[in-house]
């Protein structure tokens, strides 16, 4: 038995402007119909003998999991909700402890969420070998062979084979290399790309651990025994978790343990960790180009071009990026695609909405999308899902404006519960307890317009919520 542990935290901030904090890269369809975490959850169903996965996730996203994983019929995962991201070596201790009381000793498969392998056929055989290894005592990570001189990528070395193994001892973890020196390692072929991938069982990676990252161990093994419940997901205490130290499972384990080996596999791996990688991977065009969504090309060259909302048409440029969205276009020479997390940074710093969330927001009931806003008015359109409703709330700064445009609403205002259907509309008044229900079997879709004083998504006091949201929640919308 094999017990997959999908890694669903990270905020992609190389595929801004599509990927954003609440609707990071691995909730996305980026190269197919399916998002980068199904895609992983149905790889890890596929290897015979592998129970239910166990998905560590950030809090906010829960709701993006679970419908998720509901959209490709996987039932029984176990969500387990961190309160903050605190890097992959807490997240694999929290699985390790987890899964040591509830499936014993049975080997882990450590993953994360964001990661393209098309040829699942040789990563189900690799990680069969890695099995093999991790029960014989081994932290297996599993080594991609390099294709070219990769900077953007870390690197392992490997040394001799572990006999009767397909097993090699690891000597060195090295970090994103410059042109020269990956090169050289590319000659060598001694180094193999680190993909993240691993493969133990709960008690060998909780022992190495408990010796080289002691402080993180306490602090998941305090976090694991004060879990609770919310509703189907698992909460991981937020003061424990919070002042538990950030590291990676290579840096708190894997460079300093004598059990690390590493299995070779070739699968078409790829991090898909920036515009780049994906122009690299995915079929191009005669002229060497990726286009996705409504998008015009004349004489362009090697560039990876996406429309989200609108038209997007190009003339005489090479090795670009071009990204558009509702609100924000992204144009760079593919050359320093890994270079956009610092300009992300900066927007960060400035505190620019466009970091944060997309101009469609999706919510447990539903989404809601800006379509207009000024000083002192906001302008949305909602749409709630059949039989969802929103949290009966209230807003200290802002009155709203209903106008149904398909469907039906059931309203909570005040003491008053009325219905209101396709071109009617009502008033909400600043500071009344509210809220939107649809129990029609067809989504409800209305206009919202706001005016106030205050318009921000943090304008929101709760009394009741079906989806278990807490007061500190408002901050990511309605």
């Amino acid at each position: 038995m094999l017990v997959p542990v999908i890694l669903a935290g990270g905020s992609g901030s190389r595929l801004w402007p599509l990927s954003r904090s609440i609707y990071p890269k691995q909730f996305l369809p980026l190269v197919s119909n399916l998002t980068l975490f199904q895609e992983t959850v149905l790889r890890a169903q596929s290897i015979p003998h592998s129970k239910s996965p166990v998905v560590i996730c950030h809090h906010e996203h829960r709701f993006l999991v679970a419908e998720q994983l509901k959209k490709i019929g996987v039932t029984g995962a176990t969500i387990m909700l961190e309160p903050a991201g605190k890097n992959t070596a807490p997240a694999a201790a929290i699985a390790a402890l987890y899964c040591l009381r509830r499936y014993q000793d049975s080997p882990l498969l450590v993953m994360p969420a964001d990661h393209l392998i098309p040829d699942v056929e040789s990563f189900i055989k690799a990680v069969d070998d890695a099995v093999l290894s991790g029960q014989a005592g081994y932290l297996v990570t599993l080594g991609v062979k390099p294709l070219r001189a990769e900077t953007g990528y870390g690197y392992i070395r490997a040394a001799n084979q572990i006999d009767g193994t397909k097993s090699f001892k690891v000597t060195e973890f090295v970090e994103k290399p410059d042109v020269k020196t990956a090169e050289a390692y590319l000659a060598s072929q001694q180094y193999y790309w680190n993909s993240g991938l691993f493969v133990f069982q709960p008690s060998t990676f909780l022992t190495e651990l408990k010796s080289y990252a002691p402080v993180i161990f306490e602090h998941c093994e305090r976090a694991i025994d004060t879990i609770t419940t919310d509703l189907d997901f698992i909460r991981l205490n937020e003061k424990t978790m919070s002042s538990c130290p950030a590291d990676s499972i290579d840096y708190a384990v894997m460079e300093h343990t004598q059990r690390a080996v590493v299995v070779p596999f070739n699968a078409g791996w790829s991090d898909a960790g920036s515009w780049a990688s994906l122009l690299e991977i995915q079929p191009q065009d005669e002229h060497g180009c990726v286009t996705h969504g409504d998008v015009i090309t004349e004489k362009v060259k090697n560039s990876y071009l996406r429309a989200e909302s609108r038209l997007l048409a190009a003339v005489g440029v090479s090795d670009h990026i071009v990204v558009e969205t509702a609100d924000a276009v992204l144009v760079a020479h593919k050359d320093y695609a890994q270079s956009l997390k610092d300009l992300v940074d900066r927007l960060k710093q400035q505190k620019r909405r466009e970091t944060q969330s997309h101009c469609r927001v999706y919510r447990p009931w539903g989404y809601y999308e800006t379509i207009d806003a000024g000083e002192g008015f906001q302008v949305k359109r909602i749409s709630v899902n059949s039989g969802a409703s929103l949290s009966l709330q209230l807003h200290k700064y802002r009155s709203e404006h209903w106008v149904v445009i398909r469907g039906a609403a059931r309203v909570t205002r005040g003491d008053e519960l009325f219905t209101i259907t396709a071109n009617e509309s009502t008033y909400i008044p600043q500071g009344v307890k509210h809220r939107l229900e649809n129990t029609g079997e067809t989504v409800l879709e209305i206009i919202e317009v706001q005016s106030g004083s205050y318009l921000g998504e943090d304008d929101i006091l709760r009394f009741d919520d079906v989806y278990g949201r807490t007061l500190e929640e408002t901050s990511i919308g309605e």
